[in-house]
This record gives C-alpha cells, structure tokens and sequence, in this order.
C-alpha cells in the first residue's frame, strides 16, 4: 500500500534500521537513530542495486516519487540511474572548482605564455581581479548575464565608462578561454551589448606651440626625479609612440648601432610591428640608461622593481608635479603636439607624419604602401623634430 504524507511524518524510529515501503521499489528508510532518507531498489543487468533519493523533509513524498519515476526512465533508456547519480555529482563538484577567479588566473597565464605586453597583462589582472572581483568566487558556468551587469554598471556609476566596456569585453574573453577548454557552453556578455553606456572618446590634451612646448621640455630636463622617469618623459617627448609602448621599451627593441626602435605587433595598438627612427638626442638618453639599467629587462625600470616598468600614471604624475596641469598636457599629449608641429612646418609628407604616428590608412593598399616608403623621410623628420625639440628649450617665455 501506498505511503501517505501522515505516515511519513510520524514514522519513528525503532531498536533496528526499517523501511516503509510506498511501491515500485520506492521506501522510506528510517534508521535506528531516527534519520529519514528516501531510497530506490532496482536491478541492472541482474545486479540488485539501491539508489539513494535524497534526506526526508528536505525531499518529500511528491518529490521522491517523481525521482523514482526519473530513475526509472533511466532504466528504460538502458542507463544506470547510479552512475548517472555519481556522474552528475561530479560534474557539479567539477563546476563548482572552475570559479572565474581560477579560470581568471589561467587565462593572464596564457597571456604570459603568448607574451603579450606587460602593460597589456597588468591591465587584465586589474580588470579581472579587482574590477570583477564580485563574481571571482562563482562557478563559471552558474554565472548569468545579470551578474555580470552587476559588476558592469557599478563600474560605470563610478564614471568609468570606459573601463566598463573594456571590462565587459575581457570578462568575454574568459568564458570563451572556458568554452574553448570544456569548462563552460556560454558567454552571457555576448547579450549585453548595447546595455551599457557608450563611450564618447575625448582627446588628450596637449600643448601645440614651440614656445609653449618649450616650457615643458625645460621642465622635464630640470626635474630631479627617478633617473628612469624622467628619461622615459624624454624619450616620450623625443619619439611620441604611444606611452605604454614608451614605458615598456625592452632592450632588445633597439638597434642603437642603427638608431631604431622597432615595437613588436604585440605591443603595438594597431597589432603590427613598428619602426621608430632614433634621433641622436634619442639615443643619447637611452646610452645613459644603458649605463644604469643595463641588465634589466627594461629601459625603464620602476623604482620600486627594477624588474617591473614604471607604472601606468607614472609619466603623467611627473607632469602634474612639475606644475604642467592635467588640463594642459600629458605624455599622450607629445602625440598630439608632435602632428600639430610637424603638420604646420610644411617640412614633411602628412602621409609620412601619419606613417611615424603609427596610425593605419582606411585603403589596404595605402597601408602597405605607407610601410615600405617615407622611411628617409621619417629619420630627417625624427632629427629635425629631436632639434626643434632643443631649440625651444632655449626659447624665452614671456
């Protein structure tokens, strides 16, 4: 005869282990110190097994009903409803282990292994370890794209909108590193697009006269700071790469023989390699490094590491501290000032300007083009640059 639920509930427990059978190979079972558990008797391949449905009152008699019906069609399916048990259990513990803080970590690795550029791996790491840090504990593949909106707009209340959309795009990419190695079937950042601010590009500014120019160069040539620092505001000053590419500069990117600079495509913005002629006060400067820094892997060492480069804001800061305001220019802004400069000369090719400044052509055919002339072009320009760059340091301000 059937179970009831009033017989479940005021079943006790007796001097030996006994069960209450309900039928089809479903009982309660109570054991002598009182505990409940619904448990499923049944034969596979002739082998009598017993599968255990779960503890009583957290799984009740509906409940343990319709898993003895699930078990069963397993059965039908030719399955062994244990294993299949133990297979999900597993599964859930695996899941449980790949957190997106672990998966996270694998993924930087990889990044380290495929040896993208520092600047690039420590902007990751900030991203998914502090940034995203709220979801860092959660099973990757139990993430929905609500939580993942949590961690975005908060970012974005906070006036960063721009690292919002990064963070979105590089959280992206660790649940793709997840699909691609079994541990995830999803990205749910792929359905917010368009749920975030857009992120309206502001130019940085900068200072477009040669007197004006001049001011800073006397600063940073008279400022008593990291030896470091203030050669890498030099460099940045003298050469206008873009300043992660500046602050990153390894030893073995120059042919000091040669006077050139060549950043790799991995570190490069527009992921193509880059050739920069050394003007002489270029080389210069890095001579003077070479003398101190010599064994690092760096140009510019950090003053806190001689392993690590000088940190993101490093530049900038200097600036402020030199009184140039935030407002008037930054070491993005030597960009800006060197294409204002050079344009107005009238000395130079634009075509050749754009090819120094590293930005890419609309036509594919230009592009190329652009990569296999105006090199003579850039290295007078370079010199002629690095000269008025001296010049101006001797102009007066009013």
């Amino acid at each position: 005869m059937a179970l009831t639920d009033i017989q479940v509930r005021n079943a006790k427990a007796s001097d030996a282990p006994r069960k209450l059978p309900d039928g089809g190979g479903l009982y309660l079972f109570i054991s002598k110190a009182g505990g409940k558990s619904w448990r499923f008797d049944y034969s596979y391949f002739g082998k009598r097994k017993t599968l255990t449905l779960g503890m009583y009152p957290a799984v009740g008699l509906a409940e343990a009903r319709g898993r003895k019906d699930d078990a069963k069609r397993k059965l039908a399916e030719g399955h062994d409803p244990s294993l299949a048990k133990k297979r999900q259990q597993l599964e859930a513990k695996a899941a449980a282990g790949n957190t997106f803080g672990l998966i996270a970590e694998e993924f930087i690795d990889k990044l380290r292994r495929d040896r993208r550029a520092e600047p690039t791996i420590a902007k990751n790491t900030w991203m998914l370890t502090v940034l995203a840090a709220k979801i860092a504990p959660y099973p990757i593949t139990q993430i929905t794209a609500k939580d993942v909106l949590s961690v975005l707009t908060s970012i974005e209340k906070s006036g960063r909108v721009e690292s919002a959309l990064a963070t979105r795009s590089t959280i992206g990419r660790v649940f793709r590193y997840a699909i691609a190695t079994a541990r995830a079937e999803a990205d749910p950042t792929s359905a917010l697009r368009g749920a975030l601010q857009r992120h309206v590009p502001t130019s940085h500014p900068a200072l477009t006269t040669r007197r004006e120019l001049g001011g800073v160069m006397r600063a940073i040539y008279g400022y008593e700071g990291w030896p470091s620092l203030v050669a890498a505001l030099k460099i940045q000053a003298l050469c206008f790469a873009r300043p992660g590419e500046t602050r990153s500069m390894e030893w073995g990117e120059l042919d000091l023989k040669s006077a050139i600079w060549t950043i790799p495509a991995a570190k490069a913005k527009m992921r193509r390699e880059h050739h920069i002629p050394l003007s002489h006060q270029a080389v210069g400067v890095i001579m003077q490094m070479q003398e101190l820094y010599g064994e690092s892997v760096y140009v510019f060492p950090s003053m806190m590491s001689g392993k690590k480069l000088l940190s993101e804001n490093s530049m900038n800061s200097a600036l402020r501290r030199m009184g140039v305001g935030g407002d008037e220019h930054t070491a993005h802004g030597f960009r800006s000032s060197a294409s204002s400069i050079l344009n107005e000369s009238g000395e130079f090719k634009p075509d050749a300007i754009e090819a120094q400044l590293a930005h890419l052509d609309g036509s594919k055919v230009r592009r190329v083009y652009n990569r296999a002339t105006y090199w003579e072009e850039r290295v007078k320009m370079m010199q002629w640059w690095a000269d008025m760059l001296d010049e101006a340091r001797t102009i007066k301000s009013d």
